[in-house]
């Protein structure tokens, strides 16, 4: 059998490849902690399973325009300018079935294969591999343990043919986030080279110790070589729901539409309902969601310092905490496996979030309190033993 030749880049997910052995141990009776999956532990708030309930009970059940319907895309539109200080029209608004797909969809409309993508690492891998999806060249630039700015080396990594960066503030799998100044930097290199930024801004809501994200949107001199990613799976436990966004020049909205229509068609009509009353509605879940990882990130953070030999920056945003184990090994990969396999620990091995990831583990903190400390005292009995 023949694949394409594009399958030959692309690679499997790494935190899937840790799930299915987790899965295989649990067929046989083991019990898993799991703190490799990026999803919230908690239930989507009642209040928006009751939009979609209503709306399904109202016949919402169709197909709406592939850009998404009316009333998301102005709430959308609102909730943006509210949160980033941007004056949004709803027609700057593509709302898709996930965020990923809207990350899909703008690298098909504005990359021709063989143009370059600056991806700073370590971050979510999916990026890469969607470049290459769109026959572009992903390039790694290496930013600080903590996603820290490295201005030189997104300055070295520019050539004639390269088309855009990719930036994840706040950052998937470190929980670090770029300052203002750090952002005032890039921004300047967009301009002066004419680049378009991807700005994936998921986990804005999930900040910490008083900091707050700044958003691409909050630079108008390039707000027309923008494109900014957002969804409802992390603000509001809602990854099964699978509702995301772009915002971006009507221009690039209109090009992404164009792939959806021919792909996915459009976002669930129901769960865009939902989404209306989860941006119009209280936001108190949120504030509670986040309070609650604010705890435990404290408290992860705090006993993964006190194991001989790691170290981990306290992150400032998402549910991810990326410590440091290179003095017990530098195979994140042999280390993660084993951790399962003889503690029935679950975590994400650092190397798939780009070659400075290695000797990293990434654990997600998105889970019970209880589980999260029993999970640090396997892994520190394991890493002992090594």
């Amino acid at each position: 059998m023949k694949l394409s030749k594009r399958m030959e880049k692309i690679s499997g997910s790494g935190t899937i490849r840790m799930l299915e052995i987790a899965k295989e141990l649990e067929q046989k009776g083991r019990r898993v902690i799991h703190l490799e999956v990026g999803e919230p532990d908690f239930d989507t708030p009642q209040h928006i399973k009751e939009a979609a309930i209503k709306a399904m009970n109202e016949g919402v059940v169709k197909y709406t325009s592939s850009k998404g319907i009316t009333e998301l895309r102005e709430a959308i539109a609102w909730d943006v300018q509210r949160r980033t200080g941007a004056e949004i029209n709803p027609n700057q608004v593509l709302v898709t079935p996930g965020g990923k797909h809207a990350i899909l969809c703008a690298a098909f409309s504005l990359i021709n294969p063989g143009d370059e993508v600056l991806i700073p690492v370590p971050v979510w891998p999916s990026y890469k591999d969607i470049v290459e999806m769109a026959e572009g060249v992903p390039k790694e630039v290496f930013f600080g343990e903590d996603y820290s700015i490295n201005e030189e080396a997104i300055k070295e990594a520019i050539t004639d043919k390269t088309k855009a960066i990719i930036i994840n503030s706040p950052n998937n799998p470190t929980g670090g986030a770029l300052t203002r100044e750090e952002m005032k930097v890039i921004v300047d290199i967009v301009a002066e080279n004419g680049l378009y930024v991807f700005s994936d801004e998921i986990y804005d809501a999930l900040t910490y110790d008083g900091f707050r994200n700044t958003s691409i949107l909050s630079f108008p001199e390039i707000r027309d070589q923008a494109v900014y990613f957002h969804g409802f799976s992390k603000t509001y436990s809602m990854t099964g729901w699978r509702l995301g966004y772009a915002v971006a020049h009507p221009k690039i909205v209109d090009a992404m539409s164009k792939i959806q229509q021919n792909s996915t068609t459009c976002a669930t009509s129901f769960v865009q309902k939902a989404a209306v009353e989860a941006l119009k509605g209280s936001q108190e879940c949120v504030e509670e969601m986040r309070k609650e990882y604010d705890r435990r990130r404290k408290v992860i953070v705090k006993a993964l310092n006190q194991i001989d030999g790691v170290s981990c920056l306290m992150p400032r945003g998402a549910f991810y905490v990326f410590p440091n184990i290179s003095e017990y090994s530098k195979d994140s990969f042999q280390v993660a496996e084993k951790l399962l396999e003889s503690k029935g620990v679950c975590l994400t091995p650092g190397r798939i979030f780009g070659s400075n990831g290695e000797g990293h583990l990434r654990i997600s903190y998105a889970a019970s309190l209880e589980d999260i400390k029993e999970a640090i005292k396997r892994l520190e009995e394991f890493l002992h033993s090594l």
